[in-house]
């Protein structure tokens, strides 16, 4: 158990490094916050025109409306511009909590993966390896792929994430194929 633990802190620490390198340093995912000059103005139209905070498709029909209805609007927006809308009516710049809440997250994958990986004994460092790529690729297919799938986002907003897919869980993998094989002294 104490190799588990072990092997699952310094894998979140893995994690969470990267993420953060990810989005800041690296700035791999800044197709997905792009500038507009007008920034000010929308907000301030939202802020009028929405009067709770939640994700919004525009256009789309009200809720519970018939299936004619939806069918109508989607041929009558067929190549026509539409937006998914993301609107809270307050920021706040502490980042603290959703640092522990992400550190947590990463700590409970990559135990998880530890679980998963040794059902059958301790694998070899390759398997470890492929193993931990393969969390990442089926996170990325499940998550931000399935979006772009579903929503059109541009491919720009992938790549980032495909590179965190690959290179976030490679290291994790790397790291746990030593670490689960390494013999006690």
């Amino acid at each position: 158990m104490k190799k588990w633990l072990i092997g699952s802190l310094v894998g979140a620490i893995l994690l969470f490094c990267w993420q953060f390198l990810s989005w800041t340093v690296i700035q791999l995912h800044e197709a997905e916050a792009l500038y507009t000059p007008n920034q000010d103005s929308i907000l301030t139209y939202l802020s009028g025109a929405l009067k709770k905070e939640g994700t919004y498709m525009l256009p789309t029909v009200a809720p519970g409306s018939p299936m004619e209805e939806m069918e109508a609007l989607g041929k009558k927006m067929d190549g026509n511009p539409w937006a998914t809308v993301t609107y809270r009516q307050s920021y706040s710049h502490d980042m603290i909590r959703p640092m522990i809440r992400g550190f947590l997250v990463d700590l409970f994958i990559v135990f998880c993966l530890i679980y998963i990986l040794t059902r059958g004994g301790t694998p070899p460092t390759l398997r470890v390896i492929a193993g931990s790529v393969a969390t990442g690729l089926i996170t990325f297919l499940y998550g931000p792929y399935t979006q772009h799938n579903w929503f059109q986002t541009p491919l720009a907003d992938l790549y980032g994430h495909l590179t965190d897919a690959v290179v976030a869980w490679g290291l994790v993998g790397i790291w746990l194929g030593w670490w689960l094989n390494k013999r006690k002294a």
